[in-house]
C-alpha cells in the first residue's frame, strides 16, 4: 500500500490551487467578456459572483478533500452515496484535458514562432490554413478528420512528456516543485508584457475602452450570468481538481485563507492579463487606423492570430511574444496537470494500484485521444465540444454538487463548523445563504439559458453533424462515469 501523498508546504499547496486556477482563459477569455459587458461596470457584478459564489464553493470543495482525505468519488460516496458524481467531474475533467493539451501545444510552437515572426503577414491566414490546416465545415460530414497536422502532433507529444515527469514525481516533488517555478516565472512574465503593454503609442485607446464603465450594462441580467460564469469556469469549479489537491493537505490546515488567498490571486491575473492584452488592442487598432471593436476579440483567434499582428507591428515585438507564449505555455501546463491529477487519485483508490500506473493509464489514454484535435477538424471539434462538455456539463455538476450538499444532505451547517475549527477566521451565515440560495439559483437559470440557446440555434453555426457529435461525447461522458461508478474495487494484493 502506498503512503499518503502530501504536500511539502503551504505554500506549494497555494501556487499548485493557483497553477489550476489560472488558465488560458484568464489570458484571452476574461479581457473580452469584460469588455462586452460593460468596461469597468463588469467588474461589479464579477467581483460580486466571487464573494458569493467562487469563493464559497471553493471552501466548499476545500472542506470536502480536506476532512474525506480521499479521491473525489471516495469522499462524495462517504458524504452521502453519490460517488457517480465525482466521476462525472472527472470523466468531465479528462475529456477537457484532450482538447486543452492541443492548445498548449499551439502555445509550445508559437513561443518558437515568435523568435522569427514566421507567421508572416497574414496571421489569421496562417493560422487556418497552414497551420491548423482547417477542414471546411460545409463538407465536414464527408471528411471527418482531415488530415492530421505532424507539427502540432510533435508538439502534443512534448506537452505530454512534460506533463508525464511532473506526475510521475508525484505531488510533492512532482506537482509543487514545477508550480513553484510555473507560477513566480508566470506572473513576472505577466508583469512585463503588461509594462511594455502600457507604453505603447495607442495604448491608453485600449485601456480606456476596458475600464469605461457603461453602467446600464449593470441592469442586463446577461452581464451577471456571464460574471458568475467567468468566475466558475476561471476557478476550476467542479473538475475535481480542487478536492483532489486539498485532500493531501495535512489535518492542521486554514481553509479559509487558502480559499481567499487562491481566488484572489486568480482574479488579480485576470485584471493584470486584461490591462495587457487591451493596451496592445489599443496599439494595434491606432496603427491599422481602425476602431478597437474591429480588433477586439477572444479565445484562440486574439491569442494566435490578432497578438502575431501586435508583435508585428511592435518594436522588439519578438521578445513580447515568446513572453506572452511561454505565459499560456505554463498557465496550460498547470492546469493541464490538475485535471489529470484527479483521475489518477481516482483510478489508484478504486482499483487499488500504485500511482506511476495510475499516471501511466491515464496520460496514455488521454495523449491517446488528443491526437483528435491534430487534425484539420481539430478547431471545429474543439470549440463544439468544449460548448457541450466545458459550459454545460461543468455548471450542472457544479449545480448538483451544491444542491447535494446543502439541501439533500444538508452538510453546509456542519461543514462551516468544520472550516471555522481549522482556519483563523470563521465563515459567517453569508457562507450557507450563498450555497443554499443564491448560488443554485445561478447556477440552474445559467444552466437551462444556455441548453436553451444552444437548441435554438446551432452553436457558432456549426452543421448539426458536429453538434450531434459534441452532444454524443457529453452523454457519453455521464455513461463512462456510471460505469466507474459501478465498477467492483479490485481486491488488493
Amino acid at each position: 500500500m502506498e503512503s499518503k501523498q502530501m504536500w511539502g508546504t503551504r505554500t506549494g499547496f497555494i501556487l499548485a490551487a493557483i497553477g489550476s486556477a489560472i488558465g488560458l482563459g484568464n489570458i484571452w477569455r476574461f479581457p473580452y467578456m469584460a469588455y462586452e459587458n460593460g468596461g469597468a461596470a463588469f467588474l461589479i457584478p464579477y467581483f460580486f459572483a466571487l464573494i458569493t459564489a467562487g469563493i464559497p464553493i471553493l471552501i466548499l470543495e476545500f472542506y470536502i478533500g480536506h476532512r474525506m482525505r480521499t479521491s473525489v468519488p471516495s469522499a462524495f460516496e462517504k458524504l452521502g452515496k453519490f460517488g457517480w458524481l465525482g466521476w462525472w467531474q472527472i470523466v468531465i475533467s479528462f475529456v477537457v484535458s484532450t482538447y486543452y493539451s492541443v492548445i498548449i501545444a499551439w502555445a509550445l510552437l508559437y513561443s518558437f514562432f515568435a523568435v522569427t515572426k514566421s507567421w508572416g503577414s497574414q496571421p489569421e491566414d496562417y493560422l487556418m490554413n497552414d497551420f491548423l490546416g482547417i477542414t471546411n465545415t460545409e463538407t465536414w460530414s464527408s471528411n471527418f478528420l482531415g488530415g492530421f497536422q505532424w507539427h502540432i502532433l510533435i508538439a502534443l507529444a512534448v506537452v505530454w512528456g512534460l506533463a508525464f515527469i511532473i506526475l510521475h514525481g508525484g505531488v510533492r516533488k512532482g506537482i509543487e516543485r514545477a508550480n513553484k517555478i510555473f507560477m513566480p516565472m508566470l506572473f513576472a512574465i505577466i508583469l512585463l508584457i503588461l509594462f511594455r503593454s502600457v507604453t505603447l503609442e495607442g495604448a491608453a485607446v485600449g485601456l480606456n475602452a476596458l475600464f469605461s464603465p457603461e453602467w446600464g450594462q449593470i441592469l442586463n441580467s446577461s452581464t451577471w450570468i456571464s460574471a458568475y460564469t467567468q468566475i466558475f469556469f476561471s476557478l476550476g469549479i467542479g473538475l475535481g481538481a480542487m478536492i483532489t489537491y486539498a485532500s493531501y493537505l495535512p489535518k492542521k490546515s486554514d481553509i479559509t485563507n487558502n480559499a481567499f488567498m487562491t481566488a484572489l490571486a486568480n482574479c488579480g491575473f485576470s485584471l493584470l492579463a486584461g490591462i495587457s492584452v487591451f493596451g496592445a488592442l489599443g496599439f494595434i487598432a491606432q496603427q491599422k487606423g481602425m476602431p478597437l471593436d474591429e480588433v477586439a476579440t477572444g479565445g484562440v483567434i486574439l491569442a494566435f492570430s490578432v497578438f502575431p499582428e501586435i508583435i508585428n507591428a511592435m518594436p522588439m515585438g519578438n521578445i513580447i511574444g515568446v513572453l506572452f507564449f511561454v505565459s499560456l505555455l505554463f498557465a496550460g501546463i498547470s492546469s493541464l496537470v490538475s485535471m489529470a491529477e484527479p483521475f489518477i487519485s481516482a483510478l489508484g483508490d478504486k482499483f487499488n494500484i500504485k500511482r506511476k500506473h495510475a499516471v501511466n493509464w491515464t496520460l496514455g489514454s488521454t495523449a491517446l485521444i488528443s491526437i483528435l484535435f491534430a487534425t484539420g477538424s481539430g478547431l471545429h471539434l474543439l470549440d463544439s465540444i468544449d460548448r457541450s462538455v466545458a459550459v454545460l456539463s461543468l455548471s450542472i455538476t457544479g449545480l448538483m454538487m451544491v444542491v447535494m450538499m446543502s439541501w439533500k444532505l444538508r452538510l453546509i451547517p456542519t461543514a462551516r463548523h468544520y472550516v471555522n475549527e481549522v482556519s483563523d477566521f470563521s465563515l459567517g451565515r453569508w457562507w450557507s445563504v450563498c450555497l443554499v440560495v443564491l448560488t443554485p439559483l445561478v447556477l440552474g437559470y445559467n444552466a437551462i439559458m444556455t441548453l436553451i440557446g444552444d437548441i435554438q440555434h446551432n452553436y457558432e453555426g456549426y452543421p448539426n453533424s458536429l453538434i450531434y457529435t459534441s452532444w454524443i461525447v457529453a452523454i457519453a461522458i455521464l455513461f463512462v462515469a456510471l460505469c466507474f461508478h459501478f465498477m467492483k474495487r479490485s481486491e488488493a494484493k
